[in-house]
């Protein structure tokens, strides 16, 4: 019954964001007599399920030019495709990243016949699918401030951490890829974002493509700070070139039909 009145719930504030334009978190918490945190979670939830954008202290609905695919299955075979793309190119005892994300966390079942692996994450996600695995990677964690929006360890206690070690690998995702400067974000807290890829010899970017081409105000990685772009077979051929001209390794990954 508490799943199924949390599916329920979670229906009911979609219609709500799209009928009233925008909702807040107290507001929600009291039309459904439930926590703000309960609501926080369910607006994460409904976030990475492409239903809504959030923002502070609430919720918007999606910007039409943002709304690609409606069929969930699709977008999952994407981010699989691209996950294992990503973890192939992962070797035994390498030491990564992994930022918080839906699509870089598809990448963790992946990881389950690596050997010897150090794994850095500042997402509570991340870390307890990494516990999960037999191999028994090495797991650390940032620490820091806890961000409600990327759902993520952020701040300065983060970034110190980070820059006491060094890393093979970064894998990040976007919220979108602007050609001319490189990934950009919603949110508004990119300073752990750029440690990671100073921290990292490779940084890998992990992004649908539908995604590209997708201009957000706020910049995260520029270009010259990225190696490799790993997407899907959906990237058409004007943006593979012009992401190939400056310079970066592209991967596209076919998608199981």
């Amino acid at each position: 019954m508490t799943k199924r009145n949390t599916q329920q719930r979670r229906h009911t504030i979609v219609s709500l964001v799209q009928e009233q334009g925008e909702v807040s978190v107290d507001a929600l918490a009291k039309h459904f007599s439930t926590s703000e945190v309960t609501i926080r979670k369910d607006l994460a939830v409904l976030e990475t399920g492409g239903l809504l954008l959030r923002r502070y202290g609430g919720a918007v609905p999606l910007p039409s030019e943002m709304v690609v695919d409606s069929n969930p299955d699709q977008v999952s075979k994407r981010k699989l495709a691209i996950a294992r793309a990503a973890a192939e190119r992962i070797r035994d005892h390498n030491r990564v990243i992994i930022d918080s994300g839906s699509t870089t966390s598809a990448m963790i079942p992946l990881l389950g016949n690596k050997r010897g692996l150090i794994v850095m994450t500042n997402s509570l996600n991340v870390a307890g699918a990494l516990r999960e695995l037999e191999n028994e990677p090495t797991l650390l964690m940032t620490g820091g401030t806890w961000d409600p929006h990327s759902e993520s360890f952020q701040g300065q206690v983060a970034e110190q951490v980070l820059r006491s070690y060094d890393f093979d690998q970064l894998f990040i995702g976007a919220d979108g890829i602007d050609p001319e400067r490189g990934t950009t974000t919603f949110n508004e807290l990119v300073g752990l974002s750029r440690v990671m890829a100073e921290v990292s010899r490779e940084v890998i970017v992990m992004v649908e493509s539908e995604k590209i081409g997708r201009k957000i105000p706020n910049l995260e990685l520029p270009w010259s700070g990225i190696h490799t772009l790993v997407t899907d077979e959906g990237l058409d051929s004007e943006a593979r070139a012009q992401i190939q001209a400056r310079g970066i390794q592209l991967i596209c990954a076919p998608v199981a039909v």
